[in-house]
């Protein structure tokens, strides 16, 4: 954070040593991830080219022990890496997001939101669980055009309004209304930034709307794999 390159923090030695501390806290917090998984990541892309490799070995160990892992990303030069064995078969405890705002423009170094999509898709038809961050929305009809090249192949829309923003409050109502109409049976997470730009309670929303703890994943079982750095 605060660089224009990923790197790791002065605390690690190296890679490894990131690494055994991840693992034993873990270890430590073993059934509370299984409960919950684990999302890559709030602060930084976790499939940069810097640092893939390493979110992969850490994706490898959560897996290893059942613990469900989400990643959301703006990249999609990583893909070819599902020929990795234990991505191929990761089906229940894997889901892959993506960023989708509709505005290249102003996302440099990021694949285009077409190649986003077109990920999406193939991950899906693979088995995968997707899902779509609609955050932030720049403009509600570009959102909404995100939406609607994504039907069909995404499990989860969570969307969210851009910090510091004001928006046209029916904009947002009618933009709700169509998802309401288009997608009746479709998980949607409105952030409460939206709810409260809109004017809209969660008890006013429609019953497919979900909380911010739905669960992708089916239930997990019990780790049998042991821990190794």
């Amino acid at each position: 954070m605060g660089g224009d390159k990923a790197v790791l923090k002065k605390c690690f030695r190296d890679e490894q040593h990131a690494m055994d501390i991840f693992c034993t806290e873990m270890a430590t917090n073993e059934r509370e991830l299984q409960q919950h998984g684990l999302f890559f990541s709030f602060t930084t892309d976790p499939l940069l080219p810097e640092t893939y490799r390493l979110t992969l070995r850490a994706m490898e160990l959560c897996l290893s022990w059942n613990i469900p892992v989400k990643i959301l990303t703006k990249r999609v030069d990583w893909n070819i890496l599902l020929n990795i064995g234990y991505l191929r078969n990761a089906y229940k405890n894997l889901s892959f997001g993506f960023t989708l705002t509709g505005h290249d423009e102003l996302e440099p170094g990021a694949s285009t939101n077409a190649k986003r999509i077109n990920t999406m898709r193939f991950l899906h038809e693979k088995g995968f669980k997707t899902f779509a961050s609609i955050e932030p929305i720049i403009d509600v009809n570009a959102s909404l055009l995100m939406i609607q090249k994504t039907v069909g192949f995404c499990d989860l829309y969570k969307i969210g309004l851009m910090a510091g923003k004001k928006y046209d409050q029916m904009e947002l109502l009618v933009m709700m209304r169509w998802i309401e109409h288009d997608l009746p049976n479709t998980p949607i997470y409105y952030k409460d930034s939206f709810l409260k730009q809109s004017g809209i309670t969660r008890e006013e929303l429609p019953a497919n709307c979900v909380g911010r703890d739905y669960k992708l994943h089916e239930e997990t079982l019990m780790h049998t794999s042991n821990c190794h750095g």
